[in-house]
């Protein structure tokens, strides 16, 4: 790993730290700025929809300036710069500004650094290198979870966010100075975002891209906290708690699905079987919300580790594209990904506002569960028909 590299890899464990944070500072901001946790599923739908809604100019961006300027001074201004919004808010709408702003920041990190592995690397090794990138990426939800709620807790949740602008800022200065753009393709065609939606291959993929990470990214960036606090009635600790081991599950699975890509003869069938599987828990988290605090979250650890099947499927989309369209082909495939969260992050809220008043604290819960878990089986049965192809 070269220096770029672990910058862009710093720069996405703030990528993840961004879009996981507001779960455990739920209760402090309803106390503080009055934001509700539907207040909160709408800011971090925002952060999400804002994010995928930057991925076709970044890939242009990717294939033609390349991923040093197109990283490094995104992250700069929305990174930096949202996060500072954040820690001056003083509503709701305050927050939802912040987030967008911080997504726009977020959105070329991931990709930048796939472009990379996908220009100077052998396609061999691209699943393994994008599973290593978002599982040690992934230690930014670690520090989402109990770290945070514990800076919020001590330090505040204002002087935390000053820390994260100033932090986003000096990494963005990092890449800006460390990172090295591939070598244009040799070949000298330009490509377009029409002729990538001709490749047929990919649009069974797109529907489970925009499903696979809606489960295990919204429950764990906003709904595992409420849902806790008033299922179980957990302390903000708790939920820190609960929240970290969610964490803990996502980084193991996406380290594990790398290297499992290299020993499954198909990479379909093993996404298909890590599919079936946190459909499982998601079908028993419905059916037993609030039997036991220790199964909620012991189901919730399993969506984290089965669910996080992202980076193979990402290297089975990145299978079909050919080198001049490699930037425009991962940010379309993470464009479905992330903006997929933001959907459903928007109608997680609207469904749990529409719940209310209800019979039991379960009751509204089940009901986004419920919406993340027939998405996710609507994008499985699509992916059913998609055509095996492992480099």
């Amino acid at each position: 790993m070269n220096a770029g590299i672990f910058l862009l890899g710093l720069a996405y464990v703030l990528s993840q730290f961004f879009r996981a944070f507001l779960a455990v500072l739920s209760e402090i901001l309803e106390q503080d700025i009055g934001a509700t946790p539907d207040d909160l599923a709408f800011a971090s739908g925002l952060w999400f929809l804002t994010f995928a809604a930057c991925q076709i100019p970044i890939g242009a961006a990717l294939d033609s300036i390349g991923p040093r300027r197109t990283a490094g001074w995104l992250l700069l201004v929305g990174g930096g710069g949202g996060a500072a919004i954040f820690a001056l808010a003083t509503t709701p709408i305050h927050i939802s500004i912040a987030m967008s702003l911080i997504g726009v920041g977020c959105a070329p990190v991931l990709m930048a650094s796939y472009y990379i592995f996908a220009r100077v690397y052998p396609p061999a090794q691209f699943a393994v290198l994008a599973s290593m990138m978002v599982g040690l990426g992934s230690m930014g939800n670690l520090v989402a979870a109990y770290p945070m709620a514990f800076a919020a807790e001590t330090l505040g949740w204002r002087t935390s966010l000053w820390g994260l602008a100033g932090l986003s800022a000096l990494v963005a200065f990092g890449t800006l100075v460390l990172v090295s753009d591939p070598e244009k393709s040799g070949d000298g065609r330009k490509g377009s975002l029409g002729e990538l939606m001709r490749i047929r291959a990919l649009w069974f993929i797109f529907p489970l891209m925009g499903v696979t990470y809606a489960i295990s990214g919204a429950v764990r960036g906003l709904w595992i906290g409420p849902y806790l606090a008033d299922v179980f009635g957990a302390s903000t600790g708790a939920i820190g708690q609960a929240s970290l081991l969610m964490g803990i599950a996502m980084v193991a699975g996406a380290l594990a699905y790398g290297p499992a890509d290299r020993l499954f003869p198909s990479r379909k069938w093993m996404i298909a079987g890590g599919t079936a599987i946190t459909l499982f828990a998601g079908g028993w988290l419905i059916l037993m919300p609030a039997q036991d605090m220790f199964l909620s979250v012991t189901l919730l650890c399993m969506i984290g580790f089965f669910g996080m099947t992202y980076p193979v499927i990402m290297a089975h989309g990145r299978s079909f594209l050919p080198p001049h369209l490699i930037g425009r082909g991962v940010t379309m495939l993470n464009l479905f990904s992330i903006g997929g969260v933001g959907v459903a992050q928007f109608a997680s809220g609207r469904i749990y506002r529409a719940s209310l008043p209800a019979e039991t604290a379960a009751a509204p819960y089940v009901a986004v569960f419920l919406l993340f878990t027939i998405a996710l089986a609507v994008g499985f049965a699509v992916y059913l028909f998609s055509r095996d192809q492992t480099e």
